[in-house]
């Protein structure tokens, strides 16, 4: 490859880099090209981009997007994506239908390195969706109590309203 086509590369993956919430490294050996293109699918349904570059590539982008990355090993795979939990969520369910590959290495969320048991601990979390639905029930729980305690209390007047009538009208 040449010099300007390694800047090329560097300058597109530093662009998506600085756009992203998080980076994940993942170490794709034993995976064949069937696999590698259902991956790539997979992850590119959710938004989230799998570039393979080399190790000092993607270290020179990283460290030009402004974050500091750790030297890299072997063959190496680089997840970036805006949504971080689901990001974590695919590789985790990919890992575990395809004997543990592609490994994680690590990676960044949001400029801080994170390692694989904060990586797997981000995939079991509920998606974002699925938190704001059990903020509002939260929310609405207590307003509903508060309201079936105001239509208890009308009902409980409005008994003794009738009570009071019937009481006078036989006295």
């Amino acid at each position: 490859m040449k010099k300007a086509e390694k800047e090329q590369i560097v300058a597109d993956l530093s662009k998506k880099l600085t756009n992203a919430q998080s980076l994940y490294y993942t170490d794709f050996t034993g995976l064949n090209v069937k696999r590698m293109t259902e991956l790539r699918r997979r992850l590119k349904r959710a938004g989230i981009d799998y570039v393979v570059i080399k190790n000092t590539l993607a270290l020179r982008a990283v460290n030009e997007s402004g974050l500091v990355g750790e030297k890299l090993k072997g063959p190496t795979g680089l997840v970036v994506g805006k949504d971080p939990v689901t990001a974590a969520r695919l590789l985790t369910e990919f890992a575990k239908e395809n004997e543990d590959k592609p490994a994680m290495k690590g990676g960044m969320l949001q400029g801080k390195a994170i390692n694989n048991a904060q990586l797997k601990r981000m995939a079991s979390l509920p998606s974002r969706e699925q938190m704001l639905a059990d903020f509002a029930a939260g929310m609405q729980s207590p307003m509903a109590a508060f309201v079936g305690a105001l239509n208890g209390l009308l009902y409980m007047f409005a008994g003794a309203l009738d009570a009071l009538k019937s009481q006078r009208e036989g006295a």
